[in-house]
């Protein structure tokens, strides 16, 4: 009986020593840098298009969240300093050709342009946009997770 009790004692606590090293390593399994900060694109740093701001598409998710700045200059869209999202697997910045993005869009059904998967939660960031991409059809610019197919957090582009 007495091994009996050891054997859940130790287990219970391994497992709560398990989850507790999990929280604390979970943003750095995704992601090799947890922050970002690049410089403004050189060549595009005075030609601002439209700017925007990640917003929390559901207060009742506390996972998925996004909140900061976004700048979309001729040929690149910069996540501003101020940038943060939940940490998660295979984030993804997307153009995307909506004029509203709520959490139940199907943004990857959209004829969306994938700019690149997302280098770091917070801080600053640059993605080169393709050539021939007419950024007035494009909305949202969109943190997107490829893997679960969820919405992270939508930026509402103000031309």
């Amino acid at each position: 009986m007495r091994s009996v009790l050891i054997f859940f004692i130790g287990g219970t606590l391994g497992l709560v020593a398990g989850i507790a090293v999990g929280i604390f390593a979970y943003p750095y399994i995704f992601l090799a840098d947890v922050v970002a900060q690049e410089a403004a694109p050189a060549d595009a740093a005075a030609r601002p298009v439209a700017t925007g701001k990640f917003i929390h598409a559901n207060p009742s998710d506390p996972i998925h969240y996004g909140r900061g700045g976004v700048t979309v200059y001729d040929r690149a869209v910069r996540l501003e300093p101020d940038f943060e999202v939940g940490p998660g697997p295979k984030y993804h910045v997307y153009l995307v050709p909506l004029d509203a993005v709520t959490p139940d869009t199907q943004v990857d059904k959209t004829m969306f342009v994938d700019l690149g998967r997302l280098r770091a939660f917070k801080g600053s960031q640059n993605f080169n946009i393709p050539d021939g991409i007419d950024l007035k059809a494009y909305g949202h610019v969109v943190i997107w997770c490829e893997q679960f197919g969820v919405l992270i957090s939508p930026a509402k582009l103000k031309f």
